[in-house]
């Protein structure tokens, strides 16, 4: 059972889907993130959802959770792994 089925959702809700992520440069993610887990630290390049150059962050540490609304990841300008979606 599940307490919160009708709570609304919001962006400061705890994620309600997680899935992994392989950066790709043309292909969107499958749901906009709300935040991103970045499991083994790098630079994460990022398509924000309200934009249309990408912004890479750079040197995340291992186990961060970036707050950021994405619709893509992208392979160039990445070299963080074991990403998960959070949204």
């Amino acid at each position: 059972m599940d307490p919160f089925t009708l709570t609304i959702d919001s962006l400061i809700a705890p994620a309600q889907n997680c899935f992994a992520v392989t950066p790709h440069d043309t292909a969107a993610l499958p749901l906009v993130t709300k935040s991103i887990y970045v499991g083994l630290g790098g630079d994460l390049a990022v398509l924000p959802l309200q934009g249309e150059i990408s912004v890479i962050f750079r040197n995340l540490p291992d186990g961060m959770i970036l707050d950021v609304r994405a619709r893509a990841i992208l392979a160039t300008g990445t070299t963080a792994s074991d990403i998960v979606g959070l949204a």
